[in-house]
């Protein structure tokens, strides 16, 4: 049975990194949040066609899976 806490070479993260991977998931769902709520928000606030706001959105959500990606690498 494995332990709760998954272990880095025997070892558990320090502080920092354990604030900084909080911090990334934290921002994985804030650009993703923004990028589905910019698709789909009927009337957003700024002024942007509708493809735009679309292609943009799209641009949030792909940048917040590479970032997610990239978190789960340096676990």
């Amino acid at each position: 049975m494995q332990p709760l806490q998954q272990n880095t070479n025997g070892r558990q993260k320090s502080p920092t990194k354990r604030f900084l991977s909080v911090l990334g998931l934290f921002m994985f769902g804030f650009y993703f949040a923004l990028g589905m709520a910019i698709i789909f928000w009927k009337d957003f606030p700024l002024q942007l066609d509708r493809t735009l706001r679309t292609l943009f959105g799209v641009l949030l959500v792909v940048y917040s899976f590479f970032r997610f990606v990239r978190l789960w690498q340096n676990r």
